[in-house]
């Protein structure tokens, strides 16, 4: 008889919550779901379920980024015009949308529904995800040329979150290929799109230091789905309430620079799930649409135990959280805490070097 370790044992526990829950979920929808039920289908106690999920919204939450990481994802896109990649984007994430015959819970749970899910709270954080969802978009879309497309991504993934929630409370109603469609042409609207948050001039400078550092093992690339390297560059550490402040760093950096947008949370299990649901659903989109080449100076990491912030020094990561570092050859060179420590680290390296 073969004797599983601790966690062998407890990864097999896991295993067999999220699948007894993924049942539940998708027979009774979250609302009417029950713990006890799920406890029963996995043949395990009430306080087994507890013990890996401290609440039925964290373990819903896990249910839906098993879904969205385990799908197959097939090789990376190819090189597609900006109207054509917006047409291909919107088909991949309309993917989702469940078929007419569907049960209504089981199509909750592929359309990734946060209905009732979620408290006021988290509309803030949702909020700022979407702001940092529009930006990865937009870096992809403005490859090869110098406009901003922050504004048009926004709208596309407008229509599209539109669309899933028009599928959810309307089954069958509308052509997705028309969704599709629509957001090609959105390609061609002149928004007038421009950066200048009147709040960048007006930031303090980065500390300029000499401080040496170890990276922490286990980090994963959410964007590329590699190893998350913060050898060189710049490193930002964003709170979950923080993520629209990612831009102020990615367009103050230096043409070829990496930057790493590190995302922390006071509340991993519920909060921090829900960033890293949102985070992968578009990742994965985006990694079937356009080429690896297109992110090849960003990095997104979910640093979930607050391990990359505790290493560089942050106190207290929260929400609030922004703090950025510029490293170089495995030492601290410059740092800023604060509203607009992104854009003073960047803007610092860039200002040195041009």
């Amino acid at each position: 008889m073969v004797r599983l370790t601790r966690v062998q044992q407890q990864a097999r526990t896991r295993a067999l919550v999220l699948a007894a829950a993924k049942e539940e979920f998708a027979e009774h929808g979250f609302g009417p779901a029950k713990v006890d039920r799920i406890a029963e289908r996995a043949e395990l106690t009430r306080g087994a379920v507890y013990s890996n999920f401290p609440s039925k919204r964290a373990l819903y939450l896990a249910v839906l980024i098993d879904l969205v990481e385990t799908a197959a994802v097939p090789p990376e896109g190819s090189p597609l015009s900006k109207v054509d990649a917006l047409g291909v984007f919107a088909r991949v994430w309309l993917e989702r949308l469940p078929l007419v015959g569907d049960s209504a819970a089981g199509g909750r749970l592929q359309l990734r529904s946060l209905d009732g899910v979620l408290d006021d709270a988290h509309g803030v954080v949702l909020a700022q995800v979407a702001r940092l969802e529009a930006l990865l978009l937009a870096v992809a879309l403005e490859r090869g040329g110098p406009a901003r497309q922050v504004r048009l991504a926004e709208l596309v993934l407008t229509l599209l979150d539109g669309a899933v929630h028009r599928a959810e409370t309307s089954p069958g109603f509308g052509d997705p290929f028309d969704v599709a469609h629509a957001c090609r042409h959105l390609a061609q609207i002149d928004l007038a799109d421009a950066w200048a948050p009147p709040h960048l001039p007006y930031v303090a400078p980065a500390r300029t230091c000499a401080e040496t550092w170890s990276t922490p093992g286990g980090l994963v690339d959410l964007l590329g789905g590699g190893r998350g390297d913060l050898a060189d560059g710049v490193v930002v550490v964003l709170g979950a309430g923080r993520l629209g402040a990612a831009e102020e760093a990615v367009r103050a950096a230096k043409a070829g620079e990496q930057v790493v947008l590190v995302v922390v949370t006071s509340d991993p299990e519920e909060t921090g799930r829900l960033v890293r649901l949102r985070l992968s659903d578009v990742a994965g989109c985006l990694r079937r649409v356009f080429e690896a080449a297109a992110w090849q100076d960003l990095r997104v990491v979910l640093d979930e135990g607050a391990a990359v912030a505790s290493a560089l020094g942050v106190e207290d990561p929260g929400d609030g959280t922004e703090a950025a570092v510029r490293v170089r050859d495995g030492v601290i060179v410059s740092r800023a805490q604060g509203l607009g420590a992104g854009h003073a680290v960047a803007a610092q390296r860039k200002k040195a070097t041009s």
